[in-house]
C-alpha cells in the first residue's frame, strides 16, 4: 500500500512541479490575501473627510474644530461658505461628516448653556455613520468635561456620579489587525484547500489519464489519499507561513498553544479539503471546479462571522451558519490566538468539523467510486 501511495503522491508532485507557474500562484496567492484583507478591511474607521461650517468665528469655536481634528476621527478637509454648499459635498461623497457650529456660539457657552453643535453626517454607509455618530458623541462629551472645569473651576471627575472604567479583554488595544488577521488564515486555509483538490480528479479526466489509474491496482481510498496529501502539505505549508507573518509582521501575539493550534489546523484541513474532492467529482471541467469553489466560497465568507457578526443576522441566515465548515474554523483560530483557549473549551467546534469532514469524505468517496464505475 505504501508503495502505491508513493507512486500516486510522486505523479501528483510532478504534475504541479511541471507548472512552475501554477505553483508559484499558490504561494503567492496567501500573501496577497493576507496583506490585501489585513490592510483593507479594516473595521477601524478614521480621519474621515469632515467639512466644518464655522458662523461664530469665536477663540472658542476655532478651540472647538481644533479639538476635534486631534482626535484622529475627523480631517477637516473642506470649510465651506454656507449649508447649501456643505450639502452638496455630502451629496458628492466629497466629505462623510460635516460639522456646523453656530453664531453665539461662545457667548452662549459662557453663560453657562448649552449651544447645540450640529453634526451632519452620510448615512449611506451605516458602518461609517454609526462611526461618525459614536465618535462624535464621545469628543464633544470630552469638550463637555473640559468647558464645565473651565467656567466653574470644579473637576468634573469629583462630581457626584458613577465612575465607568471600562476594561477590554482578548484584544485591550483593539487592534483590527488582531481580528481581521486570523481570520484570513482561515479563509486562506479553505480557499486553497477547496480552489487546488476541485481539480484533482477533473484535471485527469481532461488529460485522458483518468482510465490509466483505473486499471492500476490502487484502491479508491489510496487513489484519493495519494492525490490529496501533496496538497495537504502545500496548503499546510502556507498556513505555518501566514501565521509567522501574524506574528512577526502583524504583531498578532499569540495567547493559546501554538502546537495546539497547528494541530487543529491540519485536523480541520480534512473538511476543506474533503469539499474540494467532492466538488472535482461533480464538476465535468476544471473551469467548472473553480466556479462552484467560488460559489461556495462566497455564501461561507458571508455566513461564517469572518465580516459581520453573527449575532446581528437574521435568525434564518444564523441558522444556516451551522452548516458553514468556516464558522468552526474561525472559531478555533481566533480562539486559540486570540483568548488562549484551550482543547476543553473548543471541543465542540472539534467535534463538529470531525462530523463534517466525515460526511463530505464520505460522499466524495462514494461519488468518485460512480465515477470510476
Amino acid at each position: 500500500m505504501i508503495r502505491r501511495l508513493t507512486s500516486i503522491m510522486r505523479k501528483e508532485f510532478l504534475h504541479m512541479f511541471r507548472d512552475p507557474r501554477t505553483l508559484t500562484m499558490l504561494f503567492l496567492i496567501p500573501l496577497v490575501q493576507l496583506f490585501l484583507l489585513a490592510y483593507a478591511a479594516r473595521p477601524n474607521l478614521d480621519h474621515l473627510r469632515t467639512a466644518v461650517l464655522d458662523m461664530d468665528h469665536s477663540t472658542r469655536s476655532r478651540g472647538l474644530i481644533a479639538t476635534y481634528q486631534a482626535s484622529n476621527y475627523f480631517d477637516i478637509t473642506q470649510y465651506p461658505p454656507d449649508q447649501a454648499a456643505m450639502g452638496r459635498l455630502l451629496d458628492l461623497g466629497q466629505i462623510r461628516a460635516g460639522i456646523i457650529i453656530p453664531a453665539g456660539f461662545s457667548q452662549q457657552a459662557e453663560r453657562g448653556e448649552r449651544p447645540q453643535v450640529k453634526f451632519i453626517i452620510d448615512g449611506s454607509d451605516p458602518t461609517v455613520a454609526n462611526t461618525v455618530y459614536s465618535s462624535a458623541q464621545t469628543v464633544g462629551q470630552a469638550i463637555s468635561l473640559n468647558l464645565v472645569k473651565e467656567l466653574t473651576g470644579v473637576n468634573p471627575a469629583r462630581q457626584p456620579g458613577i465612575d465607568v472604567r471600562p476594561r477590554v479583554w482578548y484584544n485591550p488595544d483593539m487592534r483590527s489587525e488582531n481580528f481581521m488577521v486570523p481570520g484570513v488564515v482561515a479563509l486562506i486555509l479553505q480557499l486553497l484547500s477547496m480552489m487546488m483538490t476541485s481539480v484533482a480528479i477533473v484535471r485527469e479526466r481532461e488529460q485522458g489519464t483518468i482510465e490509466q489509474l483505473i486499471v492500476t491496482p490502487l484502491r479508491s481510498y489510496e487513489l484519493i489519499l495519494g492525490k490529496v496529501t501533496p496538497y495537504a502539505l502545500i496548503v499546510f505549508i502556507n498556513a505555518v507561513g501566514v501565521l509567522v507573518l501574524a506574528v512577526f509582521w502583524f504583531q498578532v501575539p499569540i495567547h493559546g498553544s501554538v502546537p495546539l493550534l497547528l494541530s487543529l489546523v491540519a485536523f480541520a484541513m480534512i473538511a476543506t479539503l474533503s469539499l474540494g474532492l467532492f466538488l472535482s467529482t461533480v464538476a465535468h471541467s476544471q473551469q467548472e471546479a473553480q466556479i462552484f469553489t467560488y460559489f461556495f466560497m462566497l455564501p461561507s465568507i458571508f455566513l461564517s462571522g469572518y465580516i459581520f457578526p453573527l449575532e446581528s443576522m437574521p435568525p434564518a441566515l444564523q441558522f444556516l451558519s451551522n452548516f458553514v465548515p468556516l464558522r468552526y474554523l474561525l472559531e478555533i483560530i481566533r480562539g486559540i490566538i486570540l483568548k488562549g483557549l484551550g482543547l476543553e473549551l473548543l471541543r465542540q467546534q472539534v467535534i463538529i468539523l470531525g462530523l463534517f469532514s466525515l460526511v463530505i469524505l464520505t460522499l466524495a468517496t462514494t461519488r468518485f467510486q460512480k465515477r470510476l464505475e
